[in-house]
């Protein structure tokens, strides 16, 4: 993000809180409903000095990079078989498309019933979720491989397995790393509602606390913290396919 964006990002920010400060000074809303943007820094500073803030990032950040990974492996996995084993995509295409089709929020009740309130059905829940747009970007990526590339292999007389490392591999990072970074918020996202209905630690529980507790400044903070963690891993992951394709992909998220 060049410098001058920065700036009218920044002032878009100070409008919003000016506009919220003056909202809440006269009383235009119920503080209950809406505290002064001065109490939710006052209870976010409480929580970042006894430390609580960090420990429910870390739980939940754990939590999304452990889900990820697994819904990365399986979507490369699952695409990979799909060009190199087209007889076998038969077995299991119809299964992923109708999964895709289920909210994976509506799988949290049953995953609760099979593997209680553990680390595992928040897990999968994040896997479930993730999994659709990170598989069906490398599908795109994998199937779109230019020909002409493909004969230029068939020429050098490259088997099937060798063509698709060689070639359709690199020509689908840029589909792979957008796919994951698609796949990476909605992690978050899933994560978040997953400690709402099935969790005792992380920032879904923590909203949830303080929703339950009547606290709509800790419930702000939550939804604050949340937005900034993953705006932060984003531009984080913006920046490694960046370095990655270097500079050459350009997809309008700068």
């Amino acid at each position: 993000m060049n410098k001058n964006k920065w700036i009218k990002t920044l002032i878009s920010i100070v409008i919003l809180v000016f506009i919220w400060s003056i909202a809440t000074k006269m009383e235009l809303v119920n503080s209950y409903i809406l505290p002064s943007p001065s109490k939710v820094l006052d209870v976010l500073f409480k929580m970042i000095v006894s430390g609580e803030i960090f420990q429910d990032i870390y739980i939940s950040y754990i939590r999304v990079l452990k889900g990820f990974f697994i819904a990365t492996i399986l979507a490369l996995v699952l695409a990979m078989i799909r060009v190199i084993l087209p007889k076998c995509n038969d077995y299991y295409e119809n299964i992923i498309q109708f999964f895709k089709n289920v909210p994976p929020l509506s799988l949290i009740s049953l995953l609760i019933l099979w593997f209680g309130i553990g680390e595992t059905t928040k897990i999968g829940i994040i896997v479930l979720t993730s999994f659709f747009p990170i598989y069906l970007n490398t599908v795109k990526g994998f199937v779109s491989c230019d020909e002409k590339l493909l004969e230029v292999g068939k020429i050098y007389g490259y088997s099937k397995t060798r063509s698709f490392f060689k070639i359709r591999l690199p020509y689908a990072m840029s589909d792979i790393l957008v796919g994951m970074r698609i796949g990476l918020g909605y992690s978050w996202r899933a994560i978040i509602s997953a400690e709402m209905i099935a969790a005792s630690t992380g920032l879904g529980h923590m909203i949830l606390f303080a929703q339950q507790m009547s606290r709509t400044d800790k419930v702000i903070v939550g939804i604050l913290v949340i937005g900034v963690i993953g705006y932060i891993t984003d531009r984080m992951f913006a920046f490694i396919i960046d370095k990655a394709l270097k500079g050459s992909e350009k997809n309008g998220w700068d």
